[in-house]
């Protein structure tokens, strides 16, 4: 009655007809069909070991993507701010940068943003932190909702500098 089964499905036993093809195997003489030069043909820099031309190279010619015109900016100091709509925070009780986050407003690397827009809330909003734009804060104090302002420190160099 204990008898084991041997027949249990594995991955290595698996098999389908005609999905692996055996790789080919070249320069093993004349009758292979893919002996001597092995594919390469005669002479030239793709025939030699190690010889081939970069990805996008035209054999001197300008290429492609150098003669096409370049456009677009991305500002590398602008990578860690963004701009959020007043709509978009309706419905939460504290706005700051870790709730915006939570709820996924906002991506990870965001280290400054500000609110903007003069859209109508029915919610009650408290935010933190954040600079907020005029329209943006008549529109929450409106609603009832308050701004705490940002803290900003100076450095004492600054302060010394100044006097």
């Amino acid at each position: 009655m204990n008898e084991e089964v041997t027949n249990k499905m594995n991955l290595n036993s698996l098999s389908n007809v005609g999905t692996s093809q055996n790789r080919k195997r070249v320069g093993r003489g004349i009758g292979s069909g893919t002996g001597k030069t092995a594919g390469r043909g005669h002479k030239g820099q793709k025939s030699r070991s190690g010889g081939n031309v970069r990805l996008g190279f035209e054999g001197g010619q300008m290429p492609l993507q150098m003669r096409l015109p370049k456009f677009g900016f991305s500002s590398r100091v602008n990578n860690s701010s963004k701009e959020v709509n007043v709509k978009n925070i309706e419905g939460m009780e504290v706005v700051n940068l870790s709730t915006l986050k939570e709820n996924k407003i906002i991506g990870k690397s965001i280290t400054k943003v500000k609110i903007f827009g003069d859209t109508q809330i029915e919610s009650k909003v408290k935010v933190e932190g954040l600079s907020v734009s005029k329209g943006a804060r008549a529109s929450i104090e409106k609603a009832g909702g308050s701004i705490v302002e940002i803290q900003e420190t100076k450095t004492k160099n600054k302060e010394e500098g100044s006097e």
